[in-house]
């Protein structure tokens, strides 16, 4: 299989990058990153069991990869939820599949969100993750707008091998995430 473009765009260009900014010593010891993991909560999906299918079809479209079914920890009285109910889907993306739904994310996907004027560089978890929401899955050219039932949101987590968030945004800046100034 051919190598991922941005694979080869990270070992070539934002390594020595990095290892410049922050003077490593060793290749090894340069921030990457380790997995993404997309995840769809869909509450409705206690009342309606068949929203779950068509957004785990859609999450796998998305992604490339067959989605998990997550479920309740514990049950909350008040949403009518019981322990063990089905209520989202989520997917861990590594390697050569994490680097090319990351490149179609930051190329493709983000420049069609309506009024998109850059990501918030807050969204950091102070061990050099990075997580953010999406509000529609329509903005993945992988979807078809007319079979959609309804537009469901998403999270995206990032984790990254670097140990401080100043590590980990330097990479993600230099990979094309298009942060806020």
């Amino acid at each position: 299989m051919a190598k991922a473009r941005l694979k080869k765009y990270y070992e070539e260009e934002v390594v020595p990058a990095l290892i410049k900014e922050f003077g490593y010593k060793s290749r090894m010891q340069v921030p990457k990153m380790a997995k993404i993991v997309v995840n769809m909560g869909l509450g409705e999906a206690i009342q309606n069991v068949k929203v779950l299918d068509s957004a785990t079809e859609e999450l796998a479209k998305i992604t490339g990869q067959k989605p998990v079914i997550t479920k309740a920890r514990r049950s909350i009285s008040t949403f009518k939820l019981r322990q063990g109910m089905s209520i989202g889907c989520r997917v861990t993306l590594r390697q050569d599949r994490m680097y090319e739904f990351f490149d179609r994310l930051v190329s493709v996907s983000l420049p069609r969100v309506r009024d998109f004027r850059g990501i918030s560089p807050t969204s950091f978890d102070g061990m050099g993750n990075f997580t953010m929401g999406l509000q529609e899955q329509i903005i993945f050219p992988d979807i078809e707008y007319d079979k959609i039932e309804k537009v469901r949101g998403m999270n995206v987590v990032i984790v990254t091998t670097a140990k401080t968030d100043q590590e980990a945004r330097f990479l993600l800046k230099l990979m094309g995430v298009p942060f806020k100034n």
